[in-house]
């Protein structure tokens, strides 16, 4: 089994309209529609070109040259322009086998190396045990719990914090 990233193209509409759609919403928030239509993905890919590179590296996750997930690194703004936001999702088929901890390893990777930042960091609901285990893999630390800090589905979830430092990957 071979993971790999590569950047998002614009004929690749479907299968990020696909993936999008099948996801496991328990852990995400609501930003992403349901459903996730074509002309989504075709908005997501064009705001995406103008980023790439520049405050932001995207990329789908391929497994043996089929893609099966998204991932980013959006770096943030004003005051916490030194940071970057980490998000990924996975297509359920493919979970518990490592790809994700391989992902993250070389999208982190790529955006110390290609964004002026110097950390990374995580959000996630208190009982996604698997991305807790892909960041701490990755050298993540779990920072802070913000108490209460998520309403999704009429119900509040505590948020897990947790950052890497550009110098734990060098």
């Amino acid at each position: 089994m071979k993971v790999s990233l590569k950047k998002w193209e614009d004929n690749d509409f479907a299968s990020l309209a696909k993936i999008c759609n099948d996801v496991d919403r328990t852990y995400l928030t609501g930003r992403l529609p349901y459903p996730y239509t074509d002309d989504d993905a075709r908005w997501w890919l064009d705001m995406i070109s103008k980023h790439e590179g520049k405050d932001g590296i995207y990329r789908a996750i391929l497994v043996d040259e089929k893609i099966v997930g998204n991932i980013s690194i959006e770096q943030k703004q004003d005051v916490f322009v030194k940071d970057a936001e980490l998000g990924y999702m996975l297509d359920k088929s493919y979970w518990g086998k490592g790809i994700m901890s391989m992902a993250v390893s070389q999208i982190c990777k790529l955006a110390f190396a290609e964004l002026d930042i110097v950390r990374i960091s995580a959000e996630l609901f208190v009982g996604n045990i698997a991305s807790a285990k892909v960041l701490v893999k990755n050298g993540f630390c779990l920072e802070g719990v913000r108490k209460s800090a998520i309403w999704k589905n009429e119900q509040f979830y505590d948020l897990q914090m947790y950052g890497l430092l550009k110098k734990v990957v060098e």
